[in-house]
This record gives C-alpha cells, sequence and structure tokens, in this order.
C-alpha cells in the first residue's frame, strides 16, 4: 500500500554521514554551498526547501540514493533540467536527487543512435549530434531536461516527420523503486518500457535514453516574421492555410504576444502586440527557402530572420523566451484542427495580456504521430493535431493574480475546441490530480497496471502521479 506522507525536515546526521561514505557525487544541507543553485528551478513560483539534495555523477550514486530514500521513508523527488512548470523536482523537507551532473552524450553515428545521461539538456545532445550531421526529436527550448521532456512524451521541430519523442527512443536505463539497475526496451521488460513513453517519472529513476537519430542539418531554414498585432487576424488565417499544406520538413509555430526588445525588431513596436510565425524546414536548403517565401512575402512584415542558419541555433531561438528566474503559469490543450473561432479566441487574449512576457502559442503535431497505433505508448493522443499552450509569465509576485486570472479565463473559453486531451509535461501542479485522466485517457488503466507491478508503494509519487493499485495484505 501506499506509504503515509513522510515529514523529512530533519534527517539522522549518523544516516546522511554514512550515505556520503558511499555517495561520489555530492551531498548537499541547507546553508552548504551549491544548496540554493541546486534547490532552485526554472519557475520561480517554486520555492521550496529540500532537507537533503544529492547530487548524482553516476549511476551507484542513484542507486544509493533511491535506496537511502526507500529505507529511512524520506520524500524524493527527481531533478533533471529543473524546467517543468509544475516544479515537482523539489519538495519541502525531502530529498532531491539532482541529476544535473550526469551530462554524457554517446553519438554511434553508424547506427545512428544517441545514448545521453539523464542530466543532459537538449542543447548538450543537440552539440553532439550535429557534429555527425544528426538529431533527435527533442523540443522547442535548449534548456529543457531531456529526462523529463522524453518521460512525458515531448515533441518539437522534428515531430511532424517522427512522432513524439518517446516515439523515438530505443531503450530507457533506470533505477527501479527496489534499487536495481533495469533495461527496458521493446525486448526487455517491455510493459516497463511502454510506460516510460509517456508515463513520466511514475516507475524509477531514470538514468540514461538511447534515442534514435535522423539526419537533419547542420544547415536548415529557420528563424521568425513577424507582424503588427494589427494584423493577426489575417497572419493567423495565413498560418492556418499554410500548416495544413505544409509537408512534414517543416514545422511552423504561431506566436501572440508583445514584442519584446529584440534587436530584430524595431524600437517604436516594443512592448506591442505582434503576431509572429516561428518556421523550422530540416529538407535540402534551397527547397525549404522557396518554401517560406510566402511567409517572408505576407503583408507588412515588421522582422524578418527567417534564413539559413544551424540547426542547433534554430533549437536554441526561443530561449531567451523562458528564462529561469520568471514566474511561471501555464494552460494547454490538444486540438484536433484550427477552426476559426478558436484563431479568434486566440487574438482576444492577446489583447488582454497582462504582463509583457506572456503570451499564446499554437505549435504543429499533426503527421507521424497520427499514423501510429494509439496504444504504442501511453502519450497516445493519436487525434492531436497542434497544442495551444497560454503561456502567463512575469516577474513580481505581486503580479501572480492578475496572470493567472488571465491564463485561466483564456483557457475556459478556448477548451471547447480541445480534442479532450492535454499534454502532461504543461500541466501545472494544481492540475495533476484532476487532468490525469486528461491526458492519458484510456492508458489510464494499463498504467496502473505498470506502477503497480514496479512501484507498488509510489515510492516515486512526486510527480505527475498514477497511483498504484492498493494491496489487499492487511
Amino acid at each position: 500500500m501506499t506509504p503515509p506522507s513522510i515529514s523529512s525536515s530533519a534527517l539522522d546526521p549518523t544516516a546522511v554521514e554514512d550515505l556520503r561514505t558511499r555517495f561520489r557525487g555530492s551531498l548537499l544541507l541547507p546553508g552548504d554551498p551549491g544548496y540554493e543553485d541546486s534547490r532552485t528551478v526554472w519557475n520561480a513560483m517554486i520555492d521550496r526547501r529540500p532537507a537533503l539534495i544529492a547530487r548524482c555523477v553516476g549511476v551507484a550514486d542513484v542507486i544509493a540514493g533511491v535506496n537511502f530514500a526507500r529505507e529511512h521513508r524520506i520524500t524524493l523527488t527527481i531533478k533533471g533540467g529543473g524546467h517543468n512548470i509544475s516544479g515537482l523536482a523539489v519538495a519541502d523537507g525531502g530529498m532531491m536527487l539532482d541529476m544535473s551532473p550526469m551530462k554524457g552524450v554517446m553519438v554511434d553515428s553508424d547506427a545512428r543512435i544517441g545514448r545521453a545521461q539523464a542530466g543532459c539538456l537538449l542543447g548538450d545532445v543537440d552539440r553532439e549530434t550535429q557534429i555527425h550531421g544528426l538529431a533527435a526529436v527533442l523540443g522547442f527550448v535548449s534548456n529543457t531536461g531531456i529526462a523529463g521532456l522524453t518521460l512525458g512524451g515531448g515533441f518539437g521541430y522534428l515531430t511532424r516527420q517522427y512522432g513524439w519523442t518517446c516515439d523515438n527512443v530505443r531503450a530507457i536505463e533506470l533505477v527501479t523503486a527496489d534499487g536495481r539497475l533495469a533495461r527496458a526496451s521493446d525486448d526487455e521488460n517491455a510493459d516497463l518500457f511502454w510506460g516510460l513513453r509517456g508515463g513520466g517519472g511514475n516507475f524509477g529513476v531514470a538514468t540514461r535514453f538511447d534515442y534514435d537519430l535522423y539526419p537533419v542539418g547542420p544547415e536548415i531554414v529557420g528563424g521568425a516574421v513577424a507582424w503588427s498585432g494589427e494584423a493577426a487576424p489575417e497572419v493567423l488565417e495565413m498560418y492556418r492555410s499554410m500548416a495544413a499544406e505544409a509537408p512534414r520538413e517543416l514545422a511552423l509555430v504561431a506566436v501572440l504576444r508583445l514584442a519584446p526588445p529584440a534587436p530584430w525588431l524595431p524600437r517604436k513596436i516594443h512592448g506591442k502586440l505582434i503576431a509572429a510565425i516561428f518556421a523550422c524546414y530540416t529538407g535540402p536548403v534551397q527547397e525549404g527557402e522557396k518554401l517560406v517565401e510566402p511567409i517572408k512575402a505576407f503583408g507588412k512584415p515588421i522582422g524578418d530572420v527567417l534564413q539559413r542558419r544551424s540547426y542547433i541555433s534554430q533549437q536554441s531561438i526561443l530561449d531567451a523566451t523562458q528564462p529561469k528566474g520568471r514566474r511561471y503559469y501555464w494552460k494547454s490543450e490538444y486540438l484536433p484542427s484550427l477552426e476559426a473561432g478558436l484563431l479568434e479566441k486566440c487574438i482576444e487574449y492577446a489583447h488582454q495580456l497582462r504582463s509583457p512576457h506572456s503570451g499564446v502559442v499554437l505549435f504543429p503535431l499533426g503527421g507521424a504521430l497520427n499514423e501510429a497505433a494509439d496504444d504504442l505508448s501511453p502519450a497516445g493522443n493519436r487525434d492531436a493535431e497542434y497544442v495551444l499552450n497560454v503561456t502567463a509569465s512575469w516577474d513580481s509576485a505581486e503580479d501572480d493574480e492578475a496572470n493567472v486570472a488571465w491564463a485561466r479565463a483564456a483557457w475556459a473559453d478556448m477548451r471547447r475546441y480541445s480534442t479532450g486531451g492535454t499534454y502532461i509535461n504543461f500541466l501545472t501542479e494544481e492540475e495533476v490530480d484532476n487532468r490525469i485522466h486528461d491526458a492519458y485517457g484510456d492508458h489510464y488503466e494499463r498504467l496502473v497496471r505498470v506502477k503497480t507491478t514496479w512501484d507498488p508503494e509510489n515510492l516515486f509519487r512526486v510527480n505527475k502521479n498514477i497511483p498504484p493499485t492498493p494491496s489487499s495484505e492487511p
């Protein structure tokens, strides 16, 4: 059965010192150098203080940490990139396994496999794979951790061609609740492998991912074009038309937000509403230049950096919009299409933004993932063509109420256009309990069975939790 919630604000110093003798990485207590930086995650709304941070440098450290938490009944959390919106990498009074020192990447260019440790960020993997003109199917922001992205499904510029990130994983190594190192693939622990591809951190601590790699770059056609907010209706209609007809090598992201003080946008437009399209074409560059020309020529752009560039540059082009240390609150839905009414609502709420950092974003998905069997992975949602992301972002805690209210209102009004599904990685902490079924649909009960097999005591519960079936033992 699931153990009761355990307070671990006071650790036995003798037990911690014993762990230190078996731990190659750093063990950090409150007040130690490095503690504050390690406990801090991307979303500044999350401000929690674990009793112990274990910075793992290898699998043996992870095993020691998991065993320590289980044996001492300490609330356990896992931090990879720390980029998750819900901030579940850290808990007050708990023990955090900080995986960020584990950043090794190996590329087998002949087999087109990339092996990456769980502390890697997207940029770490991209830098190594691009040496070989290869890329994994990862996300849109280079500072995102690969572990959380992959375990929650994952999507990015290559998704239309190849599916969810988790659809393109060959194997995952992880430490289980009983402290064993296990390998999960189609041929080994297949039930666990299925659950890991979208089921989040419910089944163990992932230590390594083996990704399929695809020929991409190093040079692609990518970047962005922006128009004034007054042109938003025409721009979004153009976006809808182009996205529907685009080849799978072309991913188009639409953004409505206030113009940031970026050097490619005229100073007079800074702080005013703009509509922008971010494009990435990973086929032959000459063909890509022809395909994006209608975007560059549409209407009267106020800024244009859509051009030949490196794939690594493209992968970091959105980084500046999501710096660590701001306050973030998101709402999201999967969409079956881009209805005219939805686009009108996107514009309506863009005119009501409460922060210069917030926005409304439409990400493309349609393609390979729609053709795979729905039960290939619990990421599922094979009927989704787009992701709607209502992104509230601001600087000061005193503005929390206004910005959260804006995001909730926009989401509530636009939810009618949803498939009924939602992206597990975009769920805020308040949604973790009541929207799990929306994210997993018919796959939820199978996930419960996998959870019950691999973590019957729910050691891994500070996550988008799938509780195991309670034991019938008295």
